[in-house]
């Protein structure tokens, strides 16, 4: 009764979170294995994230040595704090900072892909679009009335909403003013980013996924093994 009770609230949670925004859904492409994708995500996230949010759970030292960084260039290219490389990669912002100018500390990011799922964030990333009533100057069609600024402008550039017919519903986004990078190259800069932050919420990933295929080929052969030690102790019974 508690496991059925467990899997509803499940659902429940995961149909809230897919509910949130407006059903404009963008599915994240990434690689684990891909660790030239995994820098990009860490040089986007130290420079388009960190000035608010931090990822206190992960080191510098720790990120170098997984995506194959020399520990001088993470200091050089990703340690804009003046920390040391075993520090935790924490903002430099103040709490009592971002309240006074989001609202509420803007949150830590180690264990958000683990929280939102990487299409989540994929497509909050991608929806962000012009509203002058907000503060921000932008809403977000996956996250309505987020306080959070579109910090990628200068890569996707500024999009608008696009009204049905009433008025009211917003059935689409097209881009208003072109950024750096054209949609297809933002897409991919996108995927870029939220491979590191999937990286990010576990980071022995790849390394439980290699273990368990291991596991289970020790399983299997200890299992053949003892149905062989089997028939032989019970061949003389028959």
């Amino acid at each position: 009764m508690k496991r059925l009770l467990a899997c509803l609230l499940l659902l429940a949670s995961s149909a809230a979170l897919a509910s949130e925004g407006h059903g404009l859904m963008y599915h994240a492409e990434y690689d684990l294995h891909d660790k030239a994708s995994l820098q990009r995500g860490a040089r986007l996230f130290v420079n388009y994230c960190m000035g608010c949010h931090g990822a206190s759970m992960m080191r510098y030292s720790h990120v170098a040595r997984d995506l194959g960084i020399p520990e001088k260039v993470a200091v050089k290219n990703l340690n804009f704090t003046g920390q040391k490389v075993g520090d935790p990669m924490i903002t430099a912002m103040r709490p009592e900072d971002g309240k006074a100018w989001f609202g509420a500390p803007p949150p830590d990011l180690t264990v958000v892909a683990r929280a939102r799922g990487a299409d989540w964030l994929a497509s909050y990333l991608r929806t962000f679009y012009l509203d002058p009533k907000r503060p921000t100057g932008v809403n977000n069609l996956t996250f309505p009335d987020v306080a959070m600024p579109h910090v990628l402008w200068e890569l996707q550039g500024w999009q608008r909403a696009v009204y049905a017919e009433d008025g009211k519903t917003i059935e689409g986004l097209e881009l208003a003013r072109p950024g750096k990078l054209d949609e297809a190259e933002y897409a991919a800069a996108v995927n870029d980013l939220v491979g590191f932050l999937v990286y990010l919420g576990e980071p022995v990933r790849l390394e439980r996924l290699a273990l368990g295929w291991k596991v289970i080929l020790f399983l299997l052969l200890f299992s053949w093994l003892a149905w062989l030690l089997k028939k032989e102790y019970w061949r003389d019974v028959h």
